[in-house]
């Protein structure tokens, strides 16, 4: 087995809200964690949170970096890293289940063009160059409904801040979810920002989803099966903040 990835730690066990090990892993998950996880992974003593983190550093080329917070099972990703191979992608998920699946679906695939965090997203971000990105996916985030626990939401002023300085201008802001009264929270808080140009011009731009989206993934498709309606909230950073 590999160095122990940073995610296990105590630290960082303490920084993320939420249960990180469902059911126990066994046979591709649990190699996909012991070996591939410690390959793929982003160094902790790059991540400083003080915005040194360069992709293109990273992944010794310049192609367009995607940044896809909290990937669930990674069908979203996957579907992203087959279809644009001439991008590069970063990935994270603090949870075991969804990153040990992920890996496993990934393991026959390049490796070049992916590295994956699993801890804190927001860690992350603060953590990446200023204008880096092409795109940053967030896609069924945790509603956290109750009121007290907005503070948690992956959405929110604070994080926005972070979204907006490490996206390149006009980059991509992409969200989606199932749960209206979030879909409202995240358009709020976006529209809030100042820095982001929402792109739907009518209700029907944010009810149908968009051309080229890559895949339907097994939550969504849940959801829409029990009756629930997803949203996609497509938003481009501007160049000014209003």
């Amino acid at each position: 087995m590999g160095k122990v990835p940073p995610a296990f730690s105590e630290s960082a066990r303490r920084r993320v809200f939420g249960r990180r090990l469902g059911r126990p892993l066994h046979g591709q998950r649990q190699d996909a964690i012991e070996n591939l996880l410690p390959v793929l992974t982003l160094r902790e003593e790059d991540l400083k949170q003080y915005g040194s983190l360069v992709p293109s550093v990273l992944f010794k080329n310049d192609k367009d970096c995607v940044l896809e917070i909290g990937f669930g099972n990674g069908e979203h990703l996957k579907a992203m890293m087959e279809a644009r191979p001439d991008r590069t992608y970063i990935g994270a998920e603090p949870f075991i289940n969804g990153m040990s699946a992920f890996l496993k679906s990934i393991k026959d695939m390049n490796h070049d063009n992916i590295r994956v965090w699993m801890d804190d997203a927001v860690m992350l971000c603060r953590s990446i160059k200023s204008e880096s990105l092409s795109a940053i996916y967030i896609l069924n985030p945790d509603p956290w409904p109750k009121k007290k626990h907005h503070k948690r939401r992956i959405v929110r002023a604070e994080t926005l801040i972070e979204y907006h300085r490490i996206l390149k201008p006009g980059g991509d802001f992409i969200m989606a979810t199932d749960v209206d009264d979030l879909a409202e929270w995240m358009v709020t808080e976006t529209m809030n920002h100042g820095g982001f140009e929402w792109q739907a011009k009518n209700a029907k731009d944010w009810q149908t989803m968009p051309e080229g989206w890559h895949i339907t993934t097994r939550y969504a498709a849940k959801g829409e099966k029990a009756g629930r309606r997803q949203s996609y909230l497509l938003f481009k950073k501007s160049s000014l903040l209003t």
